[in-house]
């Protein structure tokens, strides 16, 4: 996609206003206790700030584990973040991937909390990575 900077800069915009519209959402599943729907909700928002981050530096990728590959390359084993934050990624990828795909998949609210602690971590230093 070939965007102008002006048209770039609203895209990253919406993409993380669109995460972080998204804790709001997150703390009612889990109030509730939807985990499942709410370990979900809980990677697409890094996703997004993800696809967001990686717009910035102008990359592409169409599939996610392209875009969580790159994101390892480009800041994990460059040290640019911590290593616990290319975890966050992986994790919440797996347990989302595990919750949406198989059978009979439960969480409890203290893994589905820890997900979410790490989660706002991880946009937290997406958002940091985008000022420097």
């Amino acid at each position: 996609m070939t965007l102008n900077k002006a048209d770039r800069e609203e895209l990253i915009k919406h993409r993380l206003e669109k995460a972080d519209n998204l804790i709001p959402v997150i703390q009612f599943l889990i109030d509730q206790g939807h985990y499942l729907i709410a370990v979900n909700r809980i990677y697409y928002a890094m996703f997004y700030s993800l696809s967001a981050l990686a717009l910035h530096h102008g990359f592409d990728a169409s599939k996610h584990l392209g875009l969580i590959g790159w994101f390892n390359k480009t800041f994990v084993k460059e040290a640019k973040v911590e290593k616990e934050i290319g975890k966050m990624l992986k994790t919440a990828f797996e347990m989302r991937s595990k919750g949406d795909y198989d059978d009979f998949v439960h969480y409890s609210k203290e893994e589905v909390n820890k997900l979410f602690t790490n989660m706002l971590i991880f946009l937290d230093n997406i958002k940091k990575l985008m000022i420097s």
